[in-house]
């Protein structure tokens, strides 16, 4: 059984600290906690899974910064959220029995995608734009998708959301942001559930990484809701781009 040194956890804080922010703004935050947790030296199965235990604190803090704010109303969310739990409780069931290695290969593609569509498209800024889809269909396509695929794998969740809201609901970027959090952490919550069963989480790691994350959510949050796009955008392109460069160098 894994034992963690108590020298590594101020480390491990600081990475949720840093995670916390970075997600509150433009998500990608396990690209900086996962590797964090497994050069801790704790297994990848069981690092994601404790992932999971301090990201949802993380998501659900930058969702109640957002919501008080008025820039969301959760009770509207609800049954979207509800979707997105339904959907990450599904996919980190069917984790061992899905081809996830050949969806890692495309991941990238699609990062580098996303990074290109929010550094190049002229416009994109706190305004909202046309809508694509109506509530009921983006809740009926894109919230199940991104859900599923969050707790199927995980990385890039809130980019995905994120290019959902601002191509197909027609939001502008603060207002995508602050729509993502709670679908993020309903998703989040679902894929903890099922992986509390089977992952094995670091229960202890977690909680004290949680505390971390949500004082760097609510600082990310911030910021985010004082300087809107010009923060976000940027973020955003670093976060998918550094999260597909990741991934390319994992799989070589």
């Amino acid at each position: 059984m894994f034992q963690l040194s108590l020298d590594l956890l101020p480390m491990l804080m600081t990475a949720a600290f840093v995670a916390g922010f970075v997600d509150a703004i433009a998500g990608g935050g396990g690209l900086i906690t996962v590797p964090a947790l497994m050069l801790a030296g704790i297994p990848p199965a069981q690092a994601l899974a404790t992932n999971k235990v301090q990201g949802v604190f993380g998501a659900a803090t930058a969702a109640i910064s957002y919501a008080r704010r008025g820039l969301v109303d959760p009770r509207a969310q609800l049954p979207e959220a509800a979707i997105a739990f339904l959907a990450g409780l599904a996919g980190a069931t069917l984790v061992s029995w899905l081809p996830t290695q050949a969806l890692r290969f495309g991941l990238p593609v699609l990062l580098i995608g996303i990074a290109a569509f929010f550094a190049l498209k002229p416009g994109l800024d706190d305004t909202d734009r046309l809508r694509r889809l109506t509530p009921a269909a983006f809740a009926a396509t894109v919230v199940p998708a991104v859900g599923f695929y969050d707790g199927l794998l995980g990385p890039g969740t809130g980019s995905f959301f994120m290019l959902g809201f601002v191509t197909l609901a027609g939001y502008g970027i603060l207002k995508a942001t602050a729509h993502t959090k709670l679908l993020n952490f309903a998703s989040n919550l679902g894929g903890l559930t099922a992986f509390a069963l089977v992952g094995q989480p670091l229960w202890l790691v977690g909680a004290a990484m949680a505390l971390a994350q949500v004082a760097g959510a609510m600082l990310g949050a911030r910021l985010a809701m004082r300087i809107g796009a010009r923060v976000i955008k940027p973020l955003l392109v670093a976060t998918s781009t550094a999260l597909a460069l990741r991934l390319i160098w994992q799989m070589l």
